[in-house]
């Protein structure tokens, strides 16, 4: 069974950094780490940032050159560097990855900007 597992979230104070890390457990091969969503408790889950097939990166419109998403593909690994963060930034960050056309969540990671 593969799950993808997050972690880095945490509790920082406005202007401040954090780095988000997915990576999946189990059969780490067949999945591919693949982009970074977020949500807020009673809205729609929202675009971060994803790496196409192509190998390019698009941001959601909110991230405005704050954040930068990679991937080591050798370690399987995918990160999201997440700078200036802002209270409204706040929220349950989610990894998704594909392995062909199935997509898999991790379970999230809390983000919590505040002074």
């Amino acid at each position: 069974q593969v799950q993808l597992v997050e972690s880095g979230g945490g509790l920082v104070q406005p202007g401040g950094s954090l780095r988000l890390s997915c990576a999946p457990s189990g059969n780490i091969q067949s999945v591919r780490p693949t982009g970074w969503y977020r949500q807020v408790p009673g809205d729609q889950r929202e675009l971060v940032a994803i790496i196409t097939p192509g190998g390019r990166y698009v941001y959601g419109n909110f991230v405005k050159a704050r954040f930068t998403i990679s991937r080591d593909n050798a370690e399987n690994t995918m990160y999201l560097q997440m700078n200036l963060l802002k209270p409204e930034d706040t929220a349950i960050y989610y990894c998704m990855g594909l392995n062909g056309q199935s997509q898999y969540w991790g379970q999230g990671t809390q983000v919590t900007v505040s002074s």
